[in-house]
C-alpha cells in the first residue's frame, strides 16, 4: 500500500509497503466475501464483550472538547449491572466536557499482533454525580474491583478518600462494538 514518508530534507516521497505472511493474510476476506461478513465473524457475543470488559483493569475514555476534538484519558472503573462507573476529579477536563456534552466513548483493548487484536468500544451517555455520599458509594465499587487487597472493613473509608473533590460518572451504554481477530484463525 503506498504511503508518504518524509525524507531527510522533510519532503515527502512515495514509499510502498508489501505486507506478506500468514498473519497479514487474515486481514483479507476470502474471494467474494464482503467485508461486512468478516466483521460478523470477529464480533464478540454480548456476554463475551462484557466478560472482556470485566477482564481489563483500565479503559480509555474519550469526551469532546469545546472545539469538537477528542479528549482522551485512562481510567479505572467498575461494572454494576450493565453500566460502567468511575470517579474522577471534579475540575478535570473530562468532567468539564461531560457537563457540556454528556456523550462519551470508552475503549478496552488487547493484543500485540494483528491476529490477536481484540477489543470493545462503547458509546454512551453519562449521569454525573456530585453528592459526596453518592460518589463515595460509587467509589466503593471501584475500590473493591481495583484494590482487591483492601479488607472489606476498610473499603468504605478508602472510597470516602477517593470521593473527595471528585465527581462520579455512570455510563449508560447506547452502542457497543467489538472485535476478536483470534476468531479468524
Amino acid at each position: 500500500m503506498p504511503s508518504r514518508a518524509p525524507d531527510r530534507d522533510g519532503a515527502f516521497m512515495e514509499r510502498s509497503y508489501h505486507l506478506t505472511g500468514p498473519r497479514i493474510a487474515l486481514m483479507v476476506p476470502p474471494e467474494g466475501e464482503p467485508v461486512s461478513k468478516l466483521r460478523d465473524r470477529i464480533r464478540m457475543t454480548d456476554e463475551d464483550a462484557w466478560d472482556f470488559i470485566a477482564s481489563r483493569k483500565a479503559m480509555q475514555t474519550a469526551t469532546l472538547n469545546r472545539d469538537g476534538s477528542p479528549h482522551l484519558t485512562t481510567n479505572w472503573f467498575a461494572i454494576v449491572g450493565r453500566q460502567i462507573l468511575f470517579e474522577t476529579y471534579t475540575k478535570s477536563q473530562k468532567i468539564v466536557n461531560l457537563r457540556r456534552d454528556a456523550r462519551i466513548a470508552l475503549l478496552w483493548e488487547d493484543g500485540e499482533l494483528y491476529g490477536e487484536l481484540r477489543g470493545v468500544s462503547m458509546n454512551g451517555a453519562v449521569t454525573l454525580i456530585d453528592d459526596f455520599e453518592r460518589v463515595a458509594d460509587l467509589a466503593q465499587h471501584v475500590v473493591r474491583r481495583n484494590y482487591p487487597e483492601t479488607p472489606e472493613s476498610e473499603v468504605g473509608e478508602a472510597a470516602r478518600g477517593l470521593a473527595r473533590k471528585r465527581t462520579g460518572v455512570v455510563v449508560r451504554p447506547e452502542k457497543i462494538f467489538s472485535w476478536d481477530h483470534r476468531k479468524l484463525t
